[in-house]
């Protein structure tokens, strides 16, 4: 009987992924099951940068499963970006535990039932914890969590940096103060173990040790035609950072760092516009706008590949919150549909014909105000990361540009406007 429990040990050592495989994860290979041999038995802090739909998140889900079974008396605590990414992690981790080869695997070793005894959305433990302080095996917080009091043996942090840290150096900068006081909860001895993707070149990734890399051409897991597929749908930075890994110098970008605000009435008595979807790739994009004292505050809305009426009532709503007036929009396309089924609502709007060539617009309105532009950011208007991410990507040749051009549109359309004397003045 000892010598079948020692077997079985051993080949969890050696070949944790075959048996990732034989409860229906098919799609891992030799690559994922040294990745989840590193996370499980591994020593020492280490980075691991992966290519998106590389499975590295999938194998951490699988590794907390090998990690609860085996080291029972250990405490992990597992960081992502936000709590409802953490509750899908902890979610699939349930789910192998629950599988019948983990049940075969706990009663060969331990001669028990798996019973999960602590089951949420933030926390997973089974009866095979020891330990009397009561805290679970795995804790699971997004990076809006508090941190004090918290202590383990294990801490594993999944995309902890995403999109919005590229477009915010308020982000980038919280997440390097989250990464640090990691260091004041692991418990001596303890290791932490990072996964993600980068986003700028001045982001928490610079503080993680050991990194490897593992970029889209050196897996084997996309075949060149869905790379092209991929790279054909996205900014060249875009698929430099996720699928390379690597940085795109940004001298000759037309936008850079941008910059926000966090008062939401600095937007109050502005004016909207929509750039609007009717189906295909593109998306359904709205700014709300409003300048005072030299300054253009803005807040920016992206719903990729949605047709304009499925987002339409949202719209109007965050108009009513932000008291924005006159709502604007182009009737080329829709022949004043959209400012008809505006009024319709019972809001005021206008529609124009456009007559100028997007690029020109975009560096002719929108450049040179660049450097007076702030966007909203707020705990009750977070921002949309994507939709300030597609204009920071904006080029003469851009896959998607709704952003950039209703950006644009609204300030040609509030510089247009009839002035009213000691009213706008500057614009």
């Amino acid at each position: 009987m000892a010598d079948e429990r020692q077997d079985l040990i051993d080949f969890i050592y050696d070949c944790p992924k075959d048996i990732a495989v034989s409860i229906g994860y098919d799609k891992l290979t030799e690559l994922h099951n040294e990745w989840i041999k590193d996370m499980v038995f591994g020593e020492g802090d280490r980075t691991l940068q992966a290519h998106r739909g590389s499975f590295k998140t999938t194998c951490l889900s699988i590794a907390f499963a090998f990690i609860l079974v085996l080291f029972p008396w250990e405490r992990i605590i597992f960081l992502r970006k936000t709590d409802t990414d953490v509750a899908e992690v902890l979610s699939a981790t349930v789910s192998v535990l629950n599988s019948a080869y983990f049940q075969s695997i706990v009663q060969q070793l331990y001669g028990v039932e798996l019973v999960m005894e602590r089951s949420t959305q933030s926390e997973v433990s089974t009866n095979l914890r020891q330990g009397v302080s009561g805290a679970s095996q795995l804790l699971g917080l997004g990076c809006g969590g508090s941190l004090t009091g918290k202590h383990a043996d294990r801490i594993f942090t999944d995309d902890i940096i995403n999109v919005k840290d590229r477009v915010s150096a308020a982000e980038r900068n919280r997440i390097k103060l989250i990464y640090q006081e990691l260091q004041n909860i692991r418990n001596r001895g303890g290791r932490i173990f990072n996964t993600g993707t980068p986003w700028h070149k001045d982001d928490a990734f610079q503080l993680m040790p050991n990194i490897v890399r593992y970029d889209c051409y050196s897996t084997g897991l996309i075949t060149r035609d869905e790379l092209a597929a991929i790279e054909a749908s996205m900014s060249v930075s875009l698929f430099a950072a996720n699928y390379k890994l690597k940085h795109i110098a940004d001298e000759e970008a037309m936008f850079k760092e941008p910059r926000y605000f966090n008062d939401p009435k600095l937007l109050h008595d502005g004016i909207g516009h929509i750039d609007a979807a009717y189906g295909g790739a593109d998306g359904t994009a709205f700014t709300a706008l409003a300048f005072r004292d030299g300054t253009w505050y803005a807040f920016v809305r992206l719903w990729p590949g949605r047709h304009v009426d499925d987002c339409l009532d949202e719209i109007l709503k965050l108009c009513k919150e932000l008291r924005i007036g006159t709502i604007y929009s182009e009737k080329n396309a829709d022949k004043g549909y959209l400012r008809k089924a505006i009024i319709k609502r019972g809001h005021p709007a206008r529609g124009y014909t456009e007559d100028t060539n997007k690029y020109m617009k975009v560096t002719t309105e929108l450049r040179p105000r660049w450097a007076d532009i702030r966007f909203l950011d707020s705990d009750a208007y977070p921002l949309d990361a994507d939709a300030v991410n597609e204009i920071l990507d904006y080029n003469e040749n851009a896959a998607h540009d709704d952003m950039a051009d209703s950006l644009a549109s609204a300030l040609r359309q509030y510089s247009n406007q009839p002035s009213i004397k000691g009213f706008r003045e500057g614009v």
